[in-house]
């Protein structure tokens, strides 16, 4: 199991409360590419991630594919729909080899696990902020802002120091970003060209390399 992303379910849970939440599940794993939920499916279960990324995506009405987010180790998926027992909000995707704790019934859990059913109430809090934060980024910031503010989220979660900067190893592809920020696949690529034109990175197949972190943040804005 890779360590919980600070913040991420898991990372909330203690010891005792994560060996209940194993009991209570079993472990599974898919492939790069499978899909793990479909949107508008209605299920009691979710899944904890234990290994590997994710992408939450919806679809439009024109069959455009919008990413609503990237998650990784410690998240927590389907509890919306495990909890009201409505429809899946998004489709949830392996970016590559993932590994998850799969528990059915997480309403029942939830009433044995009143801390838990607390924090979750923070976790989703904290996602409806979040979503406020994007739409306001999609209002407010050009192509190249969005493309750079994902980019410093993705630098800040998986990027690893090296002696050429520092690299992220990009779990997307560059149609999949443009979901991300709502934007097209050209737009995304020629706010990549004009990140790289102003010396902040280098760009290569599912990799990036920040070499101004601060420089880009700054864009981000």
């Amino acid at each position: 199991m890779n360590s919980p992303e600070p913040g991420e379910f898991l990372a909330l849970l203690t010891a005792e409360e994560i060996a209940d939440l194993r009991a209570a599940g079993r472990p599974r794993k898919w492939d790069r590419g499978e899909t793990v939920m479909t949107e508008g499916d209605t299920n009691d279960w979710v899944i904890v991630l234990t290994a590997g990324r994710v992408k939450v995506s919806s679809h439009t009405a024109g069959g455009t594919e919008v990413v609503l987010a990237v998650r990784g180790p410690g998240a927590l998926l389907g509890d919306m729909s495990a909890v009201d027992g409505g429809p899946r909000s998004g489709t949830v995707t392996a970016l590559e080899p993932i590994e998850a704790i799969v528990v059915r019934d997480f309403a029942s859990f939830l009433r044995e696990h009143g801390r838990i059913a607390v924090l979750l109430l923070q976790l989703i809090t904290g996602r409806l902020r979040d979503s406020d934060r994007k739409r306001v980024e999609y209002g407010a910031f050009d192509t190249t802002g969005r493309v750079a503010t994902r980019l410093v989220e993705l630098a800040e979660r998986y990027g690893e120091q090296t002696s050429g900067g520092l690299k992220v190893m990009l779990p997307l592809s560059q149609d999949e970003l443009a979901g991300w920020t709502g934007a097209s696949r050209e737009a995304v690529s020629k706010a990549l060209r004009s990140l790289r034109d102003r010396g902040l990175l280098e760009t290569g197949r599912r990799r990036v390399i920040i070499y101004d972190l601060d420089g880009l943040r700054k864009r981000a804005r």
